[in-house]
């Protein structure tokens, strides 16, 4: 009796081992058994008064609503508010997120593990890219009646570099660097809104803010106090590019973007991008990759900035490898891959 209860006892623990390897990450069935059915995915975006979140929570709805009909997969997708890209690299790399939304150099760093003080030696292996949403504008913005003209006019004056250990902070560095100016600047750490105020007292004479534009913080003190945002040429994307710096894009602003500007401003921005872990099934991430595009009307009837999602500009700026479920969309539709984007 004995043993025929023992041999009962090692068949129900394989089969447990079994069907624990049939779970996900994500709490459902892998790709690696076959076809999903299901699978929850947690988006994390930034806060309420941002671009991420009213993004998120729509391509949220847009997963709940169709995608059991459109791919035959049941994604059931929650937008969560968050403190942006740095802190949502961290939620995709410690398994709390299954996708979000951040800055395409934040994306670079997090995986390389360098730069930025939280993921050095603290790479976040997991992360891949999905699609480049829209431009973050790198504004060095300075009152219109300024004598500054360009960034070489920087020399000496005292410049809103962005947060400490910010994004913004490290962007500041590299394009002053790269216009030879960076150790002439006298700099201060802001956050946004502090660098417009103090901006708009003439406590300091530039602000650099990396975000979609126009910039809330500096659209606000614009109406009393103009503003100017200096050129940044093809020269210095040169020259970052050539130092590795693959997450810039070139930016015209619009004459009309803020209150004091005359005439269309050529700069850079950095890539808002959509990402996955590595950790999501090929076929999950094929279908989020294919409803992003087949209902980026919707996303644009929620937020402005969707008008830059694009099929066609999808891959501007992607600074990390893509999931093998969006390659494969990509390449279904005609687009090619460039060999470092694929995994």
């Amino acid at each position: 009796m004995r043993k025929f209860v023992s041999i009962g006892l090692v068949a129900v623990l394989l089969f447990a081992v079994v069907m624990a390897g049939c779970i996900s990450s994500g709490g459902e069935t892998s790709s690696t058994t076959g076809p999903t059915e299901s699978y929850s995915v947690e988006i994390y975006t930034g806060g309420t008064s941002g671009v991420y979140y009213p993004l998120g929570s729509a391509y949220a709805n847009i997963l709940n609503q169709y995608s059991k009909d459109e791919t035959g997969i049941k994604i059931e997708a929650r937008a969560v508010t968050s403190g942006a890209s740095v802190s949502n690299a961290q939620a995709i790399g410690e398994g709390r997120a299954q996708a979000a939304i951040m800055q395409n150099d934040v994306a670079y760093y997090a995986f390389h593990g360098t730069t930025l003080e939280a993921f050095q030696g603290k790479p976040v292996t997991k992360i891949r890219g999905v699609a480049a949403l829209y431009p973050e504008t790198i504004q060095f913005v300075v009152k219109a009646d300024s004598d500054i003209k360009t960034l070489e006019d920087l020399k000496g004056k005292k410049v809103a570099v962005g947060a400490a250990g910010s994004g913004t902070a490290v962007a500041a560095r590299q394009i002053l660097e790269a216009a030879g100016v960076w150790n002439d600047v006298d700099k201060v750490y802001l956050k946004f809104s502090e660098a417009a105020q103090q901006l708009k007292l003439g406590q300091i004479d530039a602000a650099v803010i990396v975000s979609g534009a126009p910039t809330p913080a500096i659209d606000q003190i614009a109406v009393q106090t103009p503003v100017r945002v200096l050129p940044i040429g093809e020269d210095i994307l040169k020259k970052l590019k050539d130092k590795g710096y693959i997450f810039y894009v070139s930016q015209t602003l619009p004459k009309d973007t803020y209150k004091g500007m005359t005439e269309d401003t050529s700069t850079l921005a950095v890539k808002a991008i959509l990402v996955v872990s590595a950790d999501v099934p090929d076929d999950v991430v094929y279908a989020m990759t294919r409803l992003l595009f087949l209902h980026v009307d919707e996303l644009r009837q929620v937020h402005a900035k969707a008008q830059y999602i694009s099929f066609d500009t999808a891959l501007d700026g992607m600074s990390i490898p893509l999931h093998p479920g969006a390659v494969k969309y990509y390449e279904e539709k005609g687009k090619t891959v460039s060999s470092e984007l694929k995994p």
